[in-house]
């Protein structure tokens, strides 16, 4: 399956934060989720969760973040598999960004995504055959 995109955790979890400073990325993480088809990967939704449970901009019950998780049923998702692993550690490799990173763009290019979405690297910057976009860069 071929998508447009694929979204990072952290443009997912500013869609949540309930703190008044994050107001222009919630605006902007809902608009980018509403403009595009995107996808996701396991690793984005296992790390969701977690933001969504511990982190304080979003904190939330357990049994909601878990609602919110899967309500992403219906989007194109990549599974984390040993193939998955080694190519974000090759690619980890390659760029010199952490494994976490190259998992998500590993995951960005099994979909055939061109773009991801995040404000982890470096905007504009392509990795292979996926571009960054840091959808909150003024």
């Amino acid at each position: 399956m071929t998508v447009g995109c694929l979204l990072d955790t952290n443009v997912i979890a500013y869609a949540f934060s309930n703190l008044p400073t994050d107001a222009p990325k919630r605006q902007r993480a809902e608009e980018v989720m509403r403009a595009h088809h995107y996808a996701i990967s396991a690793q984005v939704l296992q790390e969701l969760y977690t933001v969504l449970t511990r982190k304080a901009a979003t904190q939330m019950p357990p049994e909601h973040a878990r609602i919110v998780v899967e309500n992403f049923d219906g989007t194109p998702c990549v599974p984390t598999d040993p193939a998955l692993v080694l190519a974000g550690i090759d690619l980890s490799i390659r760029y010199q960004i952490s494994y976490w990173d190259g998992a998500v763009l590993a995951a960005a290019e099994r979909l055939g995504a061109a773009t991801l979405y995040t404000e982890d690297l470096n905007h504009g910057q392509r990795y292979g055959t996926v571009t960054v976009i840091n959808p909150f860069k003024t």
